[in-house]
């Protein structure tokens, strides 16, 4: 299944993925005992917190280095900690080899790699997440070029202006009602003016940014990923939108005291006077503990401005959906008996879910019931 044929993420959920980037956030944690600003780096650039991956250009205005400099220290830790991992045998790779098997083809590896990236909204590192799943799972170096190469190509040719983009099962004039139906709308006066441009971020003109001529602001609007692609097309098919601006404001937020700064995705005016703030998370990743925290900040600030806040998840499911999402008592009831005994880490989390059936969108759903804290890169699992 490629990323241009899948029309909900949740398709591609499993533990298993999972499994695959818990695998990564353990080699990287290993790098970051002799490294600390490595470990920081890859897991920014790589998302292995659940947070979408920073751009290269994002990453060196952080550490104050070149874009090309940030480049060769990634290049640099992403060799040793693959270096290391063969060395030590620690992680098992294992799982890399079981998932993109060396005897596959090219075009399905690359379909599978793909999927994978649109379901995680992790564009913006495809090439190096494809080149380094790949060498783990024991393809040679220039085989995994190759194919991380074409997984870029694949990628770069939708952004494209003037390309097709990804597109999902939303179509016709109507297609935005029953997101709009999921949004949270402030409960007091005239909404704040929509901005006419997006605010100027020191990566706005990166390289892996994205871009396409709309109808509706009447210029090119810029993107990070399919997923966001494919709800700025929606926007501007609907009949309910009169215009909309992408990365419009600015939030303020703070994870375990680190402030962070994020720009929501875009905020869209609708033809009966009202504004809402939409931001793309995908479904596998909406419980995670920093973009909780994230969504949290932003939806705040969207009240401030009289604004609706909506999360597009790139699923038929969406945030209050998920919040509501029936599971089993018998996959419920022995997750949340193990966690009053204290936190939960993956070996014996991926267990109890091999026991109980627990499927990861009911994870996510519990998750978001109970409050509990779900950090990734490494695993772990608490209640809040």
């Amino acid at each position: 299944m490629g990323a241009e044929q899948l029309d909900d993420v949740a398709a591609v959920l499993s533990f298993a993925l999972e499994e695959i980037d818990e695998a990564l956030a353990v080699m990287v944690a290993d790098q970051a005992e002799d490294r600390p600003r490595d470990g920081a780096l890859l897991t920014a650039r790589l998302g292995l917190d659940g947070e979408r991956p920073s751009t290269l250009t994002l990453l060196g205005a952080q550490y104050e280095l070149s874009r090309d400099r940030v480049r060769q220290i990634y290049t640099r830790a992403a060799g040793q900690v693959y270096r290391r991992v063969r060395a030590t045998a620690h992680p098992d790779t294992a799982v890399f080899a079981a998932r993109y098997p060396v005897g596959w083809s090219d075009e399905r590896l690359v379909r599978l790699l793909l999927a994978e990236i649109y379901a995680t909204d992790c564009d913006l590192a495809a090439q190096d997440l494809a080149y380094l799943k790949l060498r783990l799972a024991g393809h040679p170096l220039q085989d995994a070029k190759r194919l991380a190469g074409f997984v870029f190509q694949r990628i770069a040719g939708w952004q494209q202006r003037g390309r097709n983009h990804p597109a999902g099962p939303e179509s016709g004039a109507g297609a935005l009602l029953p997101l709009l139906r999921r949004a949270e709308w402030a409960r007091h006066g005239t909404p704040e003016p929509l901005p006419d441009n997006p605010i100027h971020t020191v990566d706005t003109a990166d390289e892996a940014r994205g871009s396409m001529a709309a109808t509706k602001p009447g210029r090119t609007v810029t993107f990070d990923t399919a997923l966001e692609a494919r709800l700025l097309r929606l926007l501007d098919e609907s009949e309910q939108v009169r215009t909309f601006t992408e990365r419009p404001i600015a939030v303020e937020y703070t994870v375990d005291d680190e402030p962070r700064l994020h720009h929501p995705t875009v905020a869209a005016h609708l033809t009966d006077g009202r504004t809402v703030l939409v931001d793309v998370v995908p479904l596998g990743r909406l419980a995670c503990y920093p973009n909780l925290v994230r969504l949290a900040a932003t939806g705040a600030r969207a009240r401030e401005l009289g604004w609706g806040r909506l999360v597009f998840t790139g699923s038929a499911i969406g945030e209050p959906d998920l919040r509501e999402l029936p599971v089993p008592a018998s996959s419920e009831h022995p997750l949340r008996n193990r966690l009053a005994r204290g936190p939960l880490l993956w070996p014996e989390f991926r267990a109890l879910t091999a026991e109980t059936g627990l499927e990861p969108t009911q994870f996510n759903a519990l998750v978001l019931r109970h409050g509990w804290r779900w950090e990734r890169g490494p695993f772990r699992l608490a209640r809040g």
